[in-house]
């Protein structure tokens, strides 16, 4: 069955706690008619620790509060200047699993990258987007019932210090980056549309 495109929700600056608990929500209330959902969504700053994650990778948070989500995966930070998209789909309906989403977001991560003039690449021990040693991109996912949330931010154009407090996916004196390192000037959202495109042209909608 051939899922119609997602609707594209823009939702400025939000609070995490407040998103997270929209996006189970929504999850928890589909159908098998509910057509799926991409948000484009800022954070303030927060840290994230995801089902794996363990505390001693926030090495002094500070100021900047810490949640502990349900996503997969380690800590990392969100804060203004870097994109996030929620992927909100019925892994059912499109009749993929966990990897080929995984695979889906980062490669459509990596072509958007290009057409900035940035050869990214992945690596196979670490899901997420990297340039060279650094990391760009990072994903994370909660499946429930079939349906995902969570999904894929991307460093833009923000203040990295914040990285330097924890050990970022629970790998320490990882580096990171952003597109502002490789003298590409872009709003936090530009990048949108292109990765909501490309990924919805690998998923097959």
């Amino acid at each position: 069955m051939t899922s119609p495109l997602p609707t594209l929700r823009h939702l400025g600056r939000r609070e995490y706690a407040d998103t997270w608990q929209a996006m189970r929500e929504f999850t928890q209330t589909r159908g098998e008619q509910t057509p799926d959902e991409i948000w484009i969504v800022e954070h303030p700053p927060v840290f994230t620790l995801g089902v794996a994650g363990r505390p001693e990778h926030v090495l002094n948070a500070g100021q900047i509060p810490v949640v502990i989500s349900d996503r997969g995966g380690q800590v990392t930070y969100h804060g203004p200047g870097q994109l996030v998209l929620y992927t909100l789909l019925d892994m059912r309906r499109l009749n993929i699993g966990v990897k080929a989403l995984v695979h889906a977001l980062q490669l459509a991560t990596i072509t958007v990258l290009a057409q900035y003039g940035i050869t990214a690449g992945t690596q196979t021990d670490a899901p997420g987007v990297y340039v060279d040693a650094a990391k760009i991109a990072a994903l994370g996912l909660r499946v429930r019932q079939g349906c995902c949330y969570h999904g894929l931010s991307l460093n833009v154009n923000m203040d990295l210090t914040p990285f330097q407090r924890i050990d970022p996916c629970g790998y320490p004196g990882l580096a990171v980056t952003q597109l502002a390192d490789f003298g590409v000037s872009a709003r936090y959202h530009d990048p949108a549309a292109p990765i909501v495109q490309a990924l919805t042209d690998i998923l097959g909608y």
